[in-house]
């Protein structure tokens, strides 16, 4: 198995992915120049005054991969292992997913290094008001806007939000999204990611003809998306075998419980431990006899060793980049359908699109019209990668390259960006 940094370097792979298309789609060399790196990338450094009164500067980043459609879009995320060629990944990866589901947006992504489970509830507002102030110069309700990701939550924007407001003395409820509904969040947000998933699974699943009553699913990743995925399953009529998460994980063949997992969880920061289940590691979850696998954690979590191992039928990509590219060459020869990140987890920046058109508008509409909204506009993407894979006999994963460079490529000609 191959583990070099440039397999393992999202950016990396990301790139490789644009070249792939771009060939495949016989366009001019120049498109995947533009495409290939970000437009912009800000490193900055954020201090933070600790409750000990000690101060400690944080290093964060904002990219923006291409504003060729419109302004840019992505979340931010709290974490260790947050690096510069991440972000960079993660905002290439955001504008695929846009241009999959016909957002008039570019990608984006926003980072700090840090570990939030030794931050106190103060030192989180102080951090993320500190990223904002780094960060306002390059975002916007028509520049670029932030959303939560990785260990930021919608209280979390609700403080950036303050802060944007502070900084330019007024009020602009579209330069975040992901926010609390009383300061212009939208109804629906919070589970989008996972209900999106849910219906590209439903899609796919009614293609190749597996009945999703029973169907047994094991999750990686128990926080909003995985959670979320695993309770829309469920409602699906999907048995929910095994979740992992950091720190454990919990099996039992007949089923979890979901609503005693969420109250362990809470309780105790983990699934690990929870009553009557077995423990479970993610290695023996991805190894388990289900039907349908939803990775829902980081990058690169499911390798070439670990592809070997993968006996279900449907790989459904809740997390954003969850699989290497030989893992992803090995499920393919192995006939196992792969729901690809930029499809299968693009609910939450579609949901994050109706949230900014309300604030444009300041018209807001009920939980069941963003439900419905994002039902169509999921269906629609999913047949139109279906067809694509057909016409071009590859993986969806290709074909969903293939549609979002189209479209971009599209959008640069029209700009006259294009020789």
């Amino acid at each position: 198995m191959a583990t070099t940094l440039e397999t393992l370097n999202p950016f990396a792979t990301a790139q490789s992915q644009i070249a792939r298309a771009v060939e495949r789609l016989g366009l001019s060399s120049q498109v995947y120049e533009m495409l290939k790196e970000p437009q912009r990338v800000l490193s900055v450094a954020v201090p933070v005054r600790m409750d000990s009164g000690r101060l400690q500067t944080f290093q964060g980043f904002r990219a923006q991969h291409t504003d060729v459609i419109g302004p840019g879009k992505g979340g931010v995320r709290f974490h260790p292992a947050v690096n510069i060629d991440e972000v960079k990944a993660l905002a290439i990866w955001m504008t695929f997913k846009c241009a999959v589901l016909g957002l008039p947006y570019g990608g984006a992504k926003g980072g700090v290094v840090c570990d939030p489970s030794l931050l106190s509830e103060g030192e989180m507002e102080r951090l993320a008001r500190g990223y904002m102030r780094a960060i306002s110069p390059m975002v916007g309700p028509d520049l670029d806007i932030p959303a939560p990701d990785v260990n930021t939550s919608a209280k979390i924007m609700g403080y950036m939000l303050d802060e944007y407001r502070r900084l330019h003395a007024r009020n602009a409820p579209g330069v975040i999204t992901g926010k609390p509904l009383v300061l212009g969040g939208s109804p629906g947000r919070p589970g989008a990611t996972g209900r999106g998933c849910a219906i590209v699974v439903r899609e796919a699943a009614s293609r190749i003809g597996l009945p999703l009553k029973g169907a047994k699913v094991a999750v990686q990743g128990f926080g909003n998306v995985g959670s979320h995925t695993a309770q829309q399953l469920q409602d699906l009529g999907c048995r929910i075998v095994g979740v992992t998460d950091v720190r454990g994980g919990a099996y039992d063949p007949l089923g979890l419980d979901l609503d005693a997992l969420s109250r362990h969880t809470e309780a105790h920061g983990t699934v690990q431990g929870l009553p009557g289940a077995q423990e479970i590691t993610s290695a023996q979850l991805f190894a388990l006899d289900v039907d349908i696998l939803v990775p829902a954690a980081l990058e690169n979590q499911i390798t070439a060793s670990a592809a070997l191992s993968i006996r279900a039928k449907i790989v459904a990509e809740a997390a954003n980049g969850p699989t290497t590219p030989q893992a992803a060459a090995l499920l393919s020869e192995r006939g196992i359908l792969v729901i690809p990140d930029i499809l299968a987890s693009a609910g939450g920046v579609t949901v994050s699109y109706f949230e900014w058109v309300q604030n444009t508008m300041n018209f807001y509409w009920s939980e069941a019209e963003v439900n419905e909204k994002l039902e169509r506009m999921m269906v629609s993407a999913f047949e139109e990668i279906w067809t694509m894979s057909s016409e071009y006999a590859t993986s969806l994963r290709e074909a969903a390259y293939l549609a979002g460079v189209r479209r971009l490529a599209g959008a640069m000609a029209a700009r006259g960006w294009l020789e």
